[in-house]
């Protein structure tokens, strides 16, 4: 009866060990914003977008991106790196030079390495969305993101 209870409680500790840090993990990741409005998103309202999806907090806001693409790009291209739909590619976004992985700066979430410390000061004296503009505009995440092909 020993051996039971102690192999239980050992279980017990490890799920309650998994769930937090579950927890910590989402704590620790921002919550993905709808590019048109900045609220949070809901699954259910989602584009196809540069081989992803790119999700949106009501119905209405789908609409609005579809037809402004340009102007909400650089928050759904954040979106896309946040939820993890794209990559970084090994590249700076301002430059497509090799990054240097000790030059980096937090960017709404995402930490992003950048290939010298003239890009990185840039991007770090910037803020808000001046920051989302500069590393996740379509020219620079075409030259430092990419959302992986999908297998077939």
């Amino acid at each position: 009866m020993k051996k039971f209870s102690a192999v239980m409680l050992a279980g017990v500790v490890l799920i309650v060990g998994l769930v937090s840090a579950r927890a910590e993990d989402d704590k620790a990741r921002p919550e993905a914003k709808c590019p048109v409005s900045g609220k949070p998103i809901d699954m259910e309202h989602a584009l196809a977008y540069k081989g992803a999806k790119v999700y949106f907090c009501c119905p209405n806001c789908p609409g609005a991106f579809k037809g402004n693409t340009a102007k909400f790009a650089a928050r759904a291209n954040h979106q896309l790196v946040l939820t993890e739909q794209a990559k970084p590619t090994g590249k700076c976004p301002l430059t497509a030079r090799p990054i240097d992985k000790t030059k980096t700066v937090e960017v709404a979430g995402v930490t992003v390495a950048f290939c010298c410390p003239n890009c990185q000061g840039k991007v770090a004296k910037a803020s808000g969305d001046e920051q989302i503009t500069l590393v996740f505009a379509d020219k620079s995440f075409e030259k430092g993101f990419e959302v992986p092909k999908k297998k077939d």
